[in-house]
C-alpha cells in the first residue's frame, strides 16, 4: 500500500499511512526503497521525521543516505538528531563531508557535535550526549519541575536529574520519582543522593557498558578530571556498544580483521581475513618442518604417524574450549586478580581430568585394536599431557594478553589451535623417540 502512495507521488495519504508505523518499521520500509524512492520520501517528510528513521538504521549503513540527500536538508537532519547518534553518524563520513555539514548546520547544533567529535573514539567520551538536565543544588522542587517542563522534550532522558554547584561539578543525583514525591518548597540538596557514579570521559567503553551492568543504570554521568558534569550515557548507547565490542571480539576470536557484512565484496571479505591467513600459513610450515624433525622416528614406527591428527585435534580442541572460557570471562569482568588464578588452577585440574579419562580410553583402545601396550601408553600419556598443557595455554595466553592490556579476543581460536598443534606434536613425538625401543 505504501509503496502504491508513494509510487503515485499521493503525499497526504503516504504521510498519514507512514507517520502511523513505529520507526523501527519505517526504517525497514526504507531500507526497501531504491535510490528513486528515497528521494521522494525526503520530499514528502521532514527533517525531523527523517532522524527518527536514521536513529533506527545500523550506523554503517548510513552514508550512502546523507550522501544523496540534499546537503541542506542533510544538515537539518543532523540537527534534528541526539548529539551522540549525530556523532556516530558523522565518524562514518570523510573528513570533508564532515566538514562541509558542520558548516551548514546552526552554530549551536554545529558546536556541540564538535565537542564531542574531539573525543578519541570508543571512550565515554565519544559516545556521552549532552542533551540532559541538569539542575542547581540551590534550587527548589517547583523551579526544578518548570525547569523539567521546559527542557524535558529535548532531553535524552529525564529518569535522573544530575545536580551540581555553582562551579558546574557534579555533587549529587535526583530521581524523578523523588523530585515527584516531594514539596514544592524543598530544596534540591535536601533530597539528593550525594552517592554518585560517574565515568571519567576517557574511559574505555567496554569498561563503561560493564559499569552500567552492574549497577543497573538507565544512565550514567560523564565528568573531567575535576568532576565537571559533561554528559551521559544512556543504557541505549550501552547496548550499541556491547553488540559493537560483541562483533569485534567475535571477528578476532575467528581471526578475521573485521567481521563481513552481506554487503561486501569478495576482494574486501578476502582481504579481511587475509592477515591471520598468512601468520597461521607460516606457522602450519613450522608444525610441518617440526613433524619433518622426528623423520626418522615416524620411518622406524610409521603406526605413530596414524595417530598425529588425533592427538592435534583434540589439542586443538580443548584448547579452544578453555580460550572461549577466559575471554568471555575476561570480557563481562568476572575475573579479578584472584579470580584468574583460581580460573588458571580450576583449568589445570579440568585438563588434567579430562586428559586422564581420554588416556585411558585410547591406551585400551589401541591395544584392542593394534595388540600393542607400549603404543597404546605411548598414545594414551601423550593424550594426557598434550589436554593439560593445551587447557593451561587457552586460560593463560589471553590473561597474558589482558595484563598487558592486549585485547584476549586476538587469541583466538585458529591462533591457539595452530599452537597447539606444535605441542601436542612436540610431546608426541618427543615421547615417542625418547621410548623408541620399546616400539621396535
Amino acid at each position: 500500500m505504501l509503496t502504491i502512495l508513494l509510487e503515485k507521488e499521493s503525499i497526504s495519504e503516504f504521510r498519514n499511512e507512514f507517520i502511523e508505523m513505529h520507526p523501527y518499521d519505517q526504517a525497514q520500509f526504507f531500507l526497501e526503497q531504491e535510490e528513486e524512492a528515497r528521494l521522494l520520501i525526503y520530499r514528502y517528510l521532514s527533517p525531523e521525521e527523517i532522524s527518527e528513521i536514521m536513529e533506527n538504521i545500523e550506523i554503517e549503513d548510513i552514508e550512502p543516505f546523507f550522501t544523496e540527500m540534499d546537503p541542506q536538508f542533510a544538515a537539518m537532519v543532523f540537527e534534528e538528531l541526539s548529539t551522540d547518534d549525530a556523532v556516530d553518524i558523522l565518524n562514518e563520513l570523510s573528513k570533508d563531508k564532515v566538514a562541509s555539514f558542520l558548516t551548514i548546520m546552526e552554530k549551536e547544533a554545529s558546536n556541540e557535535i564538535k565537542q564531542l567529535l574531539h573525543y578519541e573514539e570508543k571512550t565515554a567520551g565519544s559516545i556521552m550526549t549532552t542533551e540532559f538536565i541538569a539542575i542547581f543544588q540551590n534550587q527548589t522542587v517547583k523551579d526544578t519541575m518548570a525547569q523539567l517542563k521546559k527542557d524535558g522534550p529535548d532531553a535524552e532522558t529525564i529518569y535522573y536529574l544530575y545536580v551540581v554547584d555553582a562551579d558546574k561539578r557534579l555533587v549529587g543525583v535526583l530521581s524523578l520519582r523523588d523530585l515527584i514525591i516531594s514539596e514544592e518548597e524543598t530544596l534540591i540538596e535536601d533530597i539528593m543522593s550525594e552517592k554518585i557514579v560517574s565515568v571519567s570521559v576517557a574511559k574505555d567503553q567496554e569498561e563503561v557498558a560493564q559499569m552500567m551492568r552492574d549497577y543497573d543504570f538507565l544512565a550514567v554521568p560523564v565528568v573531567d578530571f575535576q568532576d565537571h558534569l559533561l554528559g551521559i550515557i544512556t543504557v541505549d548507547d550501552i547496548l550499541d556498544v556491547m553488540e559493537e565490542e560483541a562483533s569485534d571480539d567475535y571477528s578476532k576470536f575467528a581471526a578475521i580483521a573485521n567481521v563481513d557484512r552481506p554487503d561486501e565484496s569478495a576482494w574486501i571479505s578476502a582481504k579481511n581475513r587475509l592477515p591471520w591467513l598468512i601468520i597461521l600459513l607460516f606457522l602450519g610450515m613450522l608444525t610441518a618442518n617440526l613433524i619433518g624433525r622426528f623423520e626418522a622416528t615416524l620411518n622406524e614406527v610409521a603406526m605413530l604417524a596414524i595417530f598425529i591428527p588425533l592427538i592435534a585435534g583434540m589439542a586443538g580442541n580443548t584448547g579452544t574450549q578453555a580460550l572461549a572460557v577466559a575471554v568471555r570471562g575476561l570480557a563481562t569482568g568476572d575475573y579479578g586478580k584472584q579470580g584468574k588464578t583460581k580460573l588458571i588452577i580450576r583449568e589445570a585440574a579440568t585438563g588434567l581430568i579430562n586428559g586422564t579419562v581420554c588416556g585411558v580410553v585410547i591406551t585400551a583402545v589401541i591395544f584392542l585394536w593394534k595388540g600393542d601396550i607400549f603404543l597404546g601408553l605411548l598414545v594414551g600419556i601423550s593424550i594426557m599431557a598434550t589436554l593439560v598443557v593445551a587447557t593451561l595455554a587457552g586460560s593463560l595466553v589471553p590473561i597474558i594478553m589482558d595484563r598487558f592490556n592486549i585485547d584476549p579476543a586476538v587469541a583466538s581460536g585458529p591462533f591457539i589451535t595452530t599452537i597447539n598443534d606444535i605441542i601436542s606434536i612436540l610431546i608426541y613425538l618427543g615421547m615417542a623417540t625418547a621410548f623408541m625401543g620399546f616400539l621396535v
